[in-house]
């Protein structure tokens, strides 16, 4: 399915990014598999056998991003392009008012301006070709937003609007486009994400939060890029990837606005009071 067609791959270097490239490799596909971190590229090229072509790169670096494309679009010749928008960062900060624009910005410029940049620069070369397909990853935070993620929601709900209106714009072309919302995923987004610069979140209180999401993960990167992959082969507009996912799909759209109360109770049950009520923190 992928002989002949060249995939780029953001955030490659772990969780569900790695595995979209080991099973593209061994699909047949040239794979440019890029992120930020050396080591971790340097592993999952170990894992294909060093069969994948593999590059630094920022994606919250407009400029970093344009010199990838100036560099990369030249040798696709006239392959097809797959290009997946799979980099993305978390950020423990509480709630929004507890929350700095400038870690919100931060975790804005990578989850969503670097899914917008990237397209910005390689879809000019699937019009000229004719041919491609573009992934990009939101969440089941861009299907339902939840307390205390107020930047991550706002990335993921942006993904989702921008995948939807591009692929408007694109219908009667052969290009297209495949947004992805997953639920729990075991990878290590919860145990790196960023700690708020405000001081909300403790490291106590991260590392708790780290345990009760790989606790609730149910869900493996492998099997994640698995249902990735069936879904770009059968041009689906919207991949949900877990029960989790496919639960607050339903949740959302039979109650689209009373969600928020019942997510909220569950929270509540789960991790306590104290999550829903940030002032209880304070003497």
């Amino acid at each position: 399915m992928l002989q002949h067609t060249t995939v780029i791959i953001t955030g490659a270097g772990s969780g569900i990014g790695r595995h979209l490239t080991i099973q593209a490799a061994a699909d047949g596909a040239h794979v440019i598999a890029t992120d930020v971190n050396e080591a971790g590229l340097a592993e999952t090229r170990q894992l294909t056998q060093g069969s994948i072509t593999t590059a630094l790169l920022d994606v919250s670096d407009a400029a970093a991003i344009q010199a990838f494309a100036s560099q990369t679009i030249p040798r696709l010749a006239d392959t097809r392009l797959i290009l997946i928008n799979n980099a993305g960062v978390a950020l423990g900060s509480g709630p929004f008012s507890e929350t700095s624009l400038d870690d919100f910005e931060w975790l804005l410029a990578i989850n969503l301006w670097g899914v917008i940049r990237m397209t910005k620069a390689f879809l000019p070369h699937m019009i000229a070709q004719n041919a491609g397909h573009i992934v990009n990853l939101s969440s089941v935070f861009g299907l339902a937003g939840v307390m205390h993620q107020s930047a991550y929601c706002t990335a993921k709900f942006g993904v989702r609007g921008f995948s939807d209106a591009l692929r408007m714009e694109l219908l009667d072309t052969p290009i297209g486009v495949t947004c992805v919302h997953p639920g729990g995923i075991k990878t290590n987004i919860a145990l790196n994400a960023r700690i708020g610069t405000s001081g909300f979140v403790s490291r106590a209180m991260h590392r708790q939060g780290a345990a009760s999401f790989e606790k609730a993960a149910r869900t493996t990167p492998q099997e994640a890029a698995r249902q990735i992959w069936a879904g770009v082969r059968q041009n689906k507009a919207r991949v949900l990837i877990g029960n989790d996912a496919r639960q607050i799909e339903w949740l959302t759209r039979f109650l689209p606005t009373h969600y928020v109360r019942l997510m909220r109770r569950q929270i509540e049950k789960t991790f306590g009071t104290t999550a829903a009520r940030p002032d209880t923190r304070r003497q």
